[in-house]
């Protein structure tokens, strides 16, 4: 019984997921740690950051995959899921996740906060047209174009320089008398050569055809109202930062709110509810940064450990730590295309694959070819259950095809090398088409089951967009369940035409038989009530 309990579970992946995670595996717990989208959280984006202490500089990437790997090294266990519902079975909890279900003793909640819509006209009708939400996964859509950024806070200052990377020129609209963020990041900003800010002012609307044509915002001291019109035959964009909603909807019935959907814990980050403790940006906070998430989940993992020492004492269960044998670890080879993290998820994922598939290459004379070739090989050789087939094709990008044991297409098509945040979605449609595939619920799988229509996904990411994975990966679930459905990941980067003929200024976006065009990511449910009513 002990070695299927843990003694806390981490919700949560960011710097206060990882930091609680960190506290609590080094004191000897077992601990896992449940991510929706990619380990590191939103920080993951930010190419510079300056003001952690002790680190002159490094990127966001960087800074939470060191904290991700000091976890691990304790003992720590990852998974990607979906938490999906957490019950109280009074000494122990459950987490129901798109995974399965875990039991623990105590919970560190961690799931940060999400953008918040500025809600003027137009900004639902043309997201993924002209609206945006991220500067890395959508800026390089506006090249030589106008930008408006809505919002004064810290995102909003530090996005707008990033974006003048691709703009033309990047007016800032801020509501308030001045920037809400530090001034050393708000100077960056205001004395930027291609910035120009604006305070005091509103967006009321954007509207367009196909694309943005025109802007009209209110300056709130002189009453007046400002319209922007693109030129002909142009567009422009609008990105939002107008700040965070917290992602509490799994606990708003289990733990108190605050007015605002902030979880309310005391200075130990405990939660009303016994063994259950909050971290980071879904907490009250009046700075929300790495520094300060990083203190929540180290507060919360010790006020936790204590809680876990009495359910010890309690229960008389004291959840066993399983001991890797080193026969068992990675070797890896510094000439290989994979490092040590992505050989330590291979190995994961191929040791609990049930059937042999086939990758098949469609190949040119180019270097991408030889790319996507490499990286296919090197995958597999980490296990004898994927084989290599290649075919030649005149088609401009490569492409890879994963096929079933006997050579047929299970539906599954990667257009292009499926690298940066693709490379764990691919793994997961490796592992999806060859078995047992990721756990997925009961009324799922029936409602796939009933789908009897062919039904063709074409999903277009960027391989840099933190928001396209969970699409991707859940538009694959469903293709490997069901032959009648096909999904192809197609990277934006080599495919224009695409860009051009579904109009796309946003990823992830999905096309559903070459009609219905959607954007955002999207889960397994949300796909599905999309198919269905196709």
């Amino acid at each position: 019984m002990e070695q299927t309990i843990y003694d806390a579970i981490v919700i949560g992946g960011g710097p206060a997921g990882l930091t609680a995670a960190l506290y609590l595996a080094r004191a000897n717990n077992r601990v896992l740690v449940i991510e929706k989208e990619t380990f590191g959280g939103q920080i993951t984006i930010t190419s510079d950051v300056v003001n952690y202490p002790g680190i002159l500089k490094t990127s966001g990437k960087e800074l939470t995959e060191s904290m991700r790997q000091q976890a691990q090294d304790f003992g720590a266990d990852f998974v990607l899921a979906e938490v999906q519902k957490i019950e109280d079975d009074g000494d122990f909890k459950q987490v129901k996740t798109t995974r399965g279900t875990f039991k623990c003793f105590g919970i560190v909640i961690a799931t940060g906060a999400h953008p918040r819509k500025a809600g003027f006209i137009g900004e639902e009708e043309f997201k993924g047209h002209g609206i945006a939400y991220c500067a890395t996964c959508d800026g390089s859509f506006f090249e030589g174009k106008e930008i408006f950024v809505v919002g004064g806070g810290y995102a909003a200052a530090e996005e707008s320089v990033f974006l003048t990377r691709y703009a033309k020129h990047v007016t800032i609209l801020i509501r308030e008398d001045d920037f809400s963020c530090a001034s050393s990041i708000a100077s960056l900003a205001k004395n930027h050569e291609k910035i120009t800010v604006y305070t005091n002012v509103e967006v009321l609307e954007v509207s367009g055809h196909t694309y943005l044509e025109s802007l009209k915002y209110h300056n709130k001291k002189t009453n007046e109202v400002i319209e922007y019109h693109a030129n002909e035959n142009d567009t422009f964009g609008v990105f939002v930062f107008a700040g965070y909603q917290p992602n509490t909807s799994l606990v708003k019935d289990i733990v108190e709110l605050n007015e605002s959907g902030y979880i309310v814990t005391d200075q130990n980050q405990k939660t009303n509810k016994e063994g259950i403790y909050g971290a980071g940006d879904v907490c009250i906070k009046e700075l929300r940064q790495v520094v300060t998430a990083v203190s929540d989940g180290a507060k919360a993992a010790t006020s936790l450990e204590k809680y876990v020492e009495k359910m010890h004492q309690k229960t008389g269960i004291i959840p066993k730590i399983p001991q890797v044998k080193k026969e068992e670890q990675v070797t890896v080879n510094n000439d290989s295309l994979l490092d040590e993290h992505m050989l330590s998820q291979l190995q994961a994922v191929f040791s609990r694959m049930e059937n042999p598939i086939i990758l098949k290459l469609l190949l040119n004379e180019s270097t991408l070819s030889n790319e996507l070739k490499g990286y296919m090989e090197a995958l597999a050789l980490q296990t004898d259950k994927i084989k290599i087939a290649i075919e030649k094709t005149n088609q401009e990008i490569p492409s890879v095809n994963i096929c079933l044991e006997d050579g047929t297409w299970s539906g599954l098509t990667f257009h292009g090398v499926p690298g940066g945040h693709e490379f764990t979605s691919f793994i997961l449609g490796i592992y999806n088409v060859a078995g047992p595939g990721q756990k997925i619920e009961q009324t799922y799988l029936e409602r796939i089951d009933k789908i009897n229509k062919e039904i063709n996904i074409k999903i277009i990411v960027s391989l840099s967009c933190t928001m396209c994975p969970e699409l991707v990966t859940s538009a694959q679930r469903i293709a490997s369940l069901n032959k009648q459905i096909t999904t192809e990941v197609y990277d934006i980067q080599h495919f224009k035409q695409l860009k051009d003929q579904y109009q796309i200024m946003s990823v992830p976006c999905m096309v559903i038989n070459d009609q219905k065009v959607v954007f955002g990511k999207k889960n397994i449910e949300q796909i599905l009530e999309i198919i269905e009513n196709v």
